[in-house]
């Protein structure tokens, strides 16, 4: 919405209005699908106003790129002035990827508050675990009170739940005053089922092909030009107007888009060249299902000029290795060398079968080329804890000593480190699935299709937590006072040692792929990892184990339970049950 034009763009509609407040205004129609106010009409209006579209006697409806939405999805729209905000942030020049520590949360269940303005209370503590992003999962609006933020239907305003749009500017000023960037999750592949008024407008969804979610958007249709700026120009808001520091792309798996460039190659340039303008990095990373190189390869290779991507074979490597869990997509990553490979090659699918898809699955990363920060890796993270029956953690299943195991192959290992929120001190409270839809029968269709798509996981429907239920949102808030509790605390004080080392050892952020080697005994349950003349030894076994070392200084050390080093021999060191040990 331009505020002195007040236009729209519905290329289909006949009649157009505006209402802005008790006042019903008439728009005029332009060559090229928008519909503005005419000049002459223009009344004065406040800082401050409501007012919605009515598209063909039906409405009204809320601008679809409206700032501000205090009533939900439904209502009508607030305007908001997003130059208004004196920032404080002028010795912020960015943070590079490369070398970065980025922490996942959500903002609803990161504090009891379930705010913005909570959430930057606790940015000592983040700063205290060596977190240089904070990644805050989808805030954009959508129906109903709370929701993980993937229901988004209006993509350009703060969910007023969580404090609006100026409560967002303050949180990104205040992270980067602590010297932390902002990472903001976006969903460009669905709208949320409720309170999508898009098409009421003109064809942002394509009729075509659909996702797991609901209809795609048009991305190459007819009048796509105009629904692909929608998307644009929304992803240089936040990195513009809210000074975000990068954006992580949902599912780009599910972009439907035959275009001859890509919209992740349109996207990719308009940022790099809005990078180049704010004189800062700006980040894009892909959560993508393809294992393609493709995303993050440059676009002089022609690549997509992504700057990185999500891994999952990491997580599921990981997971498998720690708690044995092989049912479903877990199935192929059974054998301990799956980690070894994922921790040397990057992917662990790169062109070969996947029993869980049933055919042949990813492409080899051209390791001489590619730096190992493009890819984004978590042991723990919301969709693969909140899209479990129960939502449960690692720590319901493992003891502490596992818990450090795989926070020491997340942070030093070779590729961008991603924490979840709370996994640092091994949080208790699970993080479960939860929507607040007012619809009942939304709500039952969400929670019945959510067992449906993971009926493959042996899902017990019983287990379930009702999403509709306010306690599961509850039940999945953060206890931070579980940081004293001596197991918790001295979990907690590995992540702090963990973030010391990153910083004082460059071995562990080294990007080059031919700087690591692993190597790995499945009988007796150890794994090596050099990252250079850095090696991290594992005991992922339940009895003591001897593994083949060489010298070097002790300079971290964990088990579950006593030392974590109960012998050292010339050429090997004895390692407790469930232990890890760094030797520099």
């Amino acid at each position: 919405m331009n505020e002195q034009k007040f236009e729209v763009w519905a290329p289909d509609a006949q009649t157009m209005h505006l209402m802005l407040g008790t006042r019903r205004l008439e728009l005029a129609a332009r060559d090229d699908g928008w519909w503005e106010l005419p000049a002459s009409a223009r009344p004065a209006v406040h800082s401050e106003f409501d007012y919605g579209f009515i598209v063909d006697g039906r409405g009204p409806y809320a601008d679809p790129r409206s700032l501000r939405q205090p009533a939900g999805v439904h209502a009508l729209s607030r305007s908001f002035d997003v130059s208004a905000h004196i920032w404080q942030d002028a010795s912020w020049t960015g943070r590079q990827l490369a070398g970065a520590v980025i922490y996942e949360l959500h903002l609803g269940t990161f504090t009891p508050e379930g705010t913005l303005e909570a959430a930057a209370t606790r940015l000592d503590h983040l700063q205290s675990i060596g977190v240089d992003f904070v990644e805050l999962l989808p805030v954009n609006a959508f129906n109903g009170t709370h929701n993980w933020g993937y229901d988004g239907v209006l993509w350009y305003a703060v969910h007023e739940g969580y404090g609006g749009p100026a409560a967002y500017q303050t949180f990104v000023d205040s992270c980067h005053q602590r010297g932390i960037g902002v990472i903001q999750d976006v969903v460009y592949n669905h709208l949320g089922p409720s309170g999508n008024y898009l098409p009421q407008f003109g064809p942002y969804l394509s009729e075509a092909a659909g996702n797991t979610w609901g209809s795609s958007l048009n991305l190459d249709g007819p009048h796509s030009d105009p629904v692909r700026r929608y998307i644009l120009d929304n992803a240089l808001m936040w990195l513009g107007d809210y000074h975000v520091d990068g954006l992580r792309l949902d599912a780009v798996h599910a972009l439907r888009d035959s275009s001859a460039t890509h919209l992740l190659e349109q996207l990719a340039v308009e940022v790099a060249a809005l990078s180049a303008k704010t004189g800062r990095p700006l980040t894009l990373i892909a959560e993508s299902d393809l294992n393609d190189p493709r995303l993050i390869t440059s676009r002089e290779a022609n690549g997509y000029g992504i700057d990185a991507q999500w891994s999952d074979d990491f997580h599921h490597a990981v997971h498998v290795a720690l708690t044995g869990e092989t049912s479903g997509y877990y199935a192929d990553f059974e054998p301990l060398d799956a980690l070894a490979k994922v921790l040397t090659h990057g992917f662990f699918h790169d062109g070969t079968y996947s029993s869980f898809r049933e055919r042949t699955h990813g492409r080899r990363i051209d390791r001489e080329r590619t730096p190992t920060w493009r890819l984004v890796v978590a042991s723990q993270n919301h969709d693969q804890i909140g899209n479990r029956a129960v939502g449960d953690r690692l720590s319901a299943q493992l003891d502490v000593g596992q818990l450090a195991i795989a926070a020491a192959l997340t942070l030093l290992g070779p590729y961008t480190p991603m924490l979840f929120m709370g996994e640092e001190w091994g949080a208790t409270t699970p993080w479960q699935f939860f929507t607040s839809h007012p619809e009942p029968e939304l709500g039952t269709a969400t929670a019945t299709g959510r067992i449906s798509e993971f009926a493959r996981m042996g899902w017990d429907p019983p287990i379930v937590p009702d999403p509709q239920d306010p306690v599961t949102l509850e039940r999945s808030k953060l206890n931070w006072s579980e940081q004293v509790e001596p197991e918790h605390a001295r979990l907690l004080e590995f992540y702090r040692a963990l973030a010391v080392l990153r910083r004082t050892h460059p071995d562990v952020t080294d990007p080059r792929f031919d700087q690591i080697a692993v190597e790995c005994d499945a009988a007796e349950g150890w794994l090596r990892l050099h990252r250079g003349r850095t090696k991290i030894l594992i005991n992922l076994g339940e009895r003591s184990v001897r593994i083949p070392a060489g010298g070097g200084e002790i300079v971290l050390a964990f088990a579950t339970a006593g030392d974590a080093l109960q012998g050292r021999l010339p050429n090997a060191l004895q390692l407790a049950p469930h232990s890890v040990v760094v030797l520099a």
